[in-house]
């Protein structure tokens, strides 16, 4: 028990310490000289994976930190990584020093108390943050200063307008669509990412915006507000790609089927990353990205640096670097990224300055989101 308390002690101490240390920014750019940061972001666009290759030579040359992008297919790997060390005690040393995260994953983190901070508003890049975005609020969730946001992702879909000149703009007239041309409509498969903002974006179109879905779910309000959701893609999947049986892995993967020819509609969380597809050459120039007429789905994503990191200093003057307006002027590219950039205007330059979101549609509460993909799974997972 002596032992134990000690331990807590020494932590605590610490963790005082470095907190003393977020008022000297100095101190923390002379800290992180040196310092590896192991970065775990979504590896699953190459603009993304091309724009922290830039990231990392950056860094390394202005501040001398070493920073590995780890590519995970979905944050939640992380976060289980997270709660695994917490369970084996480790509180030091840490194998993830910053992460990618929002929604459910940074509420899961936040509950089983993970994260370290708050040191959001200590990052000299906060004074150039536009403040009068949701930046302090994740999926309903008070950020606390555990997260710094990093940019702004929509739900939209992507056509070829040579093929497609009036593609559905509502999930009623989508199935339509679908059933008067099957094998053409589809989505990622849940839990990616992508396939479950698409069941929850369906959901709250079938459900006028429940006011339910602000709050935690609950055995008695689940039943009655998802099963149009279930009716809506029973019908779907009778007529769907691959006949509801297969579905892409993300993405990506529907870009390449929009390419191909083999569906009509691709996704995306980012309303730009048409254009650095046509950059790359993975889209016809004559693709278009747009929402439906009731908005986006629209989230603030975020950067968080766990409890027990291993170059705490070194991820904080990553975060501020990324944050800052060369960074985030670059990552709004349309050309490179396209990321919204949730800086005020005034700070950006080029296609980042110009970026205008289309009309939002804000995100259900968490609990929401791990309810319908288990369910999603049990019904049409096998």
């Amino acid at each position: 028990m002596k032992k134990l308390i000690s331990a807590i002690a020494l932590l605590t101490a610490s963790c005082v310490a470095f907190a003393t240390d977020l008022d000297n920014w100095q101190q923390i750019e002379e800290d992180a000289v040196g310092q590896h940061v192991y970065f775990h972001a979504w590896g699953g666009n190459q603009e993304i994976n091309r724009y922290l290759h830039w990231a990392k030579q950056e860094v390394q040359r202005r501040y001398g930190v070493t920073l590995h992008h780890v590519k995970v297919a979905d944050i939640t790997e992380t976060t289980t990584r997270l709660i695994a060390e917490k369970a084996a005690g480790k509180t030091q040393g840490g194998s993830v020093d910053l992460m990618w995260i929002n929604g459910e994953n940074f509420k899961s983190l936040k509950d089983s108390q993970l994260l370290f901070g708050p040191f959001v508003d200590k990052l000299p890049s906060w004074t150039f943050v536009d403040q009068s975005l949701p930046v302090t609020v994740d999926f309903s969730e008070p950020t606390e200063g555990l997260e710094a946001p990093w940019g702004m992702g929509q739900l939209v879909f992507v056509h070829d307008e040579e093929e497609l000149t009036n593609p559905p703009r509502s999930f009623t007239e989508m199935l339509s669509y679908a059933q008067a041309h099957p094998n053409r409509i589809t989505y990622p498969r849940p839990p990616e990412f992508h396939g479950t903002s698409f069941l929850k974006s369906l959901l709250i179109e079938l459900t006028n915006s429940d006011e339910r879905l602000q709050r935690p779910v609950s055995e008695s309000d689940y039943a009655p507000v998802t099963t149009p959701l279930w009716t809506y893609l029973d019908a779907l999947h009778q007529v769907a790609w691959r006949g509801g049986k297969q579905f892409p892995a993300g993405t990506a993967e529907t870009f390449q089927l929009l390419d191909d020819g083999q569906i009509d509609l691709a996704i995306t969380f980012n309303p730009n990353a048409v254009y650095a597809a046509h950059a790359s050459g993975n889209l016809a120039e004559s693709t278009r990205a747009y929402a439906f007429d009731s908005g986006a789905l629209s989230n603030i994503h975020y950067l968080a640096v766990p409890w027990n990191a291993n170059a705490k200093s070194g991820a904080l003057v990553v975060t501020n670097f990324l944050l800052c307006p060369e960074a985030q002027s670059r990552k709004g590219n349309i050309e490179i990224w396209g990321d919204p950039s949730v800086l005020r205007s005034k700070h950006l330059s080029g296609s980042a300055k110009e970026n205008t979101p289309f009309k939002s549609i804000a995100e259900t509460h968490p609990s929401w989101q791990s309810a319908i993909e288990k369910e999603w799974l049990t019904r049409y997972g096998s």
